[in-house]
């Protein structure tokens, strides 16, 4: 499996063309810092958090479809609608007006979960005023009067502002898309609506932040974060972009969203251990450091290093580790001088018992090293390579062979003949023992190429190599015939000691 070198790589993987809503790198400071060019041409986007194919954290659903872990909203007492004039037929001077009237239309909350079928005629009014509302957003100018911000803010927080069910299994059991179906809201007829409609008026050409931040607030945001725990992944997807536009357009609340984002990752790695949007919240982090100024706050370097490290010893961490990869590699390309640290932190959280999980860390350490500069690579290269010895080593053949495959990749190739006097003889011993002791054949095929790329980048070295490793063997297989004739020669004294009978009998007499 050819890789490309240190330029030609793209880490972190492409945004799907599918995504409902890529998201675009965010400036930390003034907004034209999110088109600042990259060193080494990272992709623009983080890896997106796909519904049907990353395995979320999501409990498996309980069959009864009438016990759903649905959430449970508050249910408004008058829910008797009268279908109000289409915008489009209103005079213009009473558009505002009724605009308004259908914000608060808008507000009155059905229930979709213990009786689905009561209030059928006012719930499709309902909905027919949400669509209409997205219509006249998406497509009119100058419609977002001072008079519209607090009744469409009102609105978004009435619908979706609520305390989310308990986990339908606490135990966070990982989520087969294969063989469970995800616990859905009973309510998204009409909050995909609402979510929508909030989109476009967040990302119509007449929304102000100056006179939407009074709405729009730390308060509103906390909420907002609060909802990422839902199981439902298309609700995830639309908090997603929302909480990534509301950080583009108001420049005063991004401090807090990365704090309260921290909080979010620090309960969930050191208390919890369970949270269903972590791998939406990393794919928006990932969109962010992209736009982070030079040189980079200690802030940043510190979540780095106390918040995405630590992320990597979780037990689900299959579940969010591409937006996570992204996330280090991002950084990396920023700063180089981080690329210690982090390596150290990936050796430290190594897993020892989960080949799976080192399999992950082999992918996201090689891409490390695609953007890594010679001068790092000198400073990590003993503790990495004596852990790559080992990976090798492996019984596991998949971490073996993601190890082996190191060597098809053209930079790390290059960094390994500049230094080879280090590497190989590091390298050579789990190398040259596993070409005829590992037993899955594949891995010898492996081995054997890296062994000759090893040989072709300095022959008299390869040779010493060689040479000391068999002079090494023999030696512990002389060590070994000592050791076997020193303890046959004290079996054959222990039997010639006419005492020993006797010891033996009043041991077994003391023993009984």
């Amino acid at each position: 499996m050819p890789k490309g070198g240190k330029k030609d790589k793209q880490t972190g993987g492409k945004a799907a063309a599918g995504s409902k809503a890529a998201l675009k790198p965010e400036a930390d400071g003034p907004v034209d810092e999110a088109t600042r060019p990259l060193k080494h041409h990272p992709p623009a986007n983080p890896p997106p958090t796909q519904v049907n194919k990353i395995k979320y954290a999501l409990p498996n659903l309980r069959k009864d479809k009438g016990s759903r872990g649905s959430s449970r909203f508050r249910v408004s007492d008058k829910r008797e609608l009268q279908k109000l004039p289409a915008l489009k037929d209103a005079a213009p001077s009473e558009r505002e007006d009724l605009f308004v009237q259908k914000l608060r239309q808008c507000c009155v909350i059905f229930d979709f979960l213990s009786d689905p079928l009561s209030d059928l005629k006012w719930k499709e009014i309902k909905r027919a005023a949400l669509n209409e509302l997205v219509d006249y957003v998406t497509h009119q100018r100058g419609v977002l009067t001072e008079l519209i911000y607090p009744e469409a803010v009102e609105m978004f927080a009435k619908n979706t502002f609520r305390t989310l069910p308990p986990p339908s299994n606490p135990l966070g059991a990982e989520f087969d898309p294969e063989e469970d179906e995800p616990t859905l809201e009973a309510a998204w007829p009409h909050l995909q609506l609402v979510y929508e409609f909030f989109l476009r008026f967040l990302e119509s050409p007449d929304f102000q932040p100056n006179t939407a931040k009074k709405y729009i607030d730390a308060k509103f945001v906390l909420h907002l974060l609060e909802l990422f725990d839902t199981e439902d992944p298309r609700e995830r997807d639309f908090l997603k972009t929302t909480l990534h536009r509301i950080y583009g357009k108001f420049l005063g609340l991004r401090a807090y969203i990365r704090k309260q984002i921290n909080n979010i990752f620090y309960s969930f790695i050191y208390e919890t251990e369970r949270h269903n949007g972590v791998a939406e919240l990393l794919e928006i982090l990932g969109s962010i450091i992209n736009g982070f100024a030079l040189p980079l706050k200690e802030e940043h370097k510190a979540f780095l290093l106390r918040v995405l490290i630590p992320l990597h010893k979780v037990k689900s961490l299959s579940l969010y580790h591409p937006q996570l990869a992204y996330c280090v590699v991002q950084f990396l390309e920023k700063d180089s001088s981080l690329t210690g640290p982090v390596v150290r932190g990936l050796l430290k959280f190594w897993p020892k018992t989960h080949s799976p999980k080192e399999v992950m860390f082999l992918n996201e350490l090689e891409e490390i090293l695609d953007v890594i500069e010679p001068s790092e690579f000198i400073k990590v290269m003993d503790p990495l390579f004596r852990r790559l010895a080992r990976c090798v080593s492996s019984p596991h053949f998949q971490v073996a062979e993601r190890a082996l495959y190191y060597w098809n990749n053209e930079y790390i190739t290059s960094l390994i003949n500049d230094n080879s006097e280090k590497v190989l003889p590091i390298m050579f011993a789990a190398l040259y023992k596993n070409s005829k002791s590992h037993w899955n054949k594949t891995i010898h095929g492996l081995i054997y190429n890296a062994l000759k790329l090893l040989m072709e980048m300095n022959q008299k070295l390869f040779d010493e190599c060689t040479t000391r490793y068999k002079a090494e063997k023999e030696t512990e297989h002389q060590k070994d015939v000592e050791r076997q004739q020193a303890w046959q020669k004290m079996i054959e004294m222990a039997a010639d000691n006419p005492q020993v009978e006797r010891k033996c009998t009043c041991a077994t007499h003391c023993t009984i």
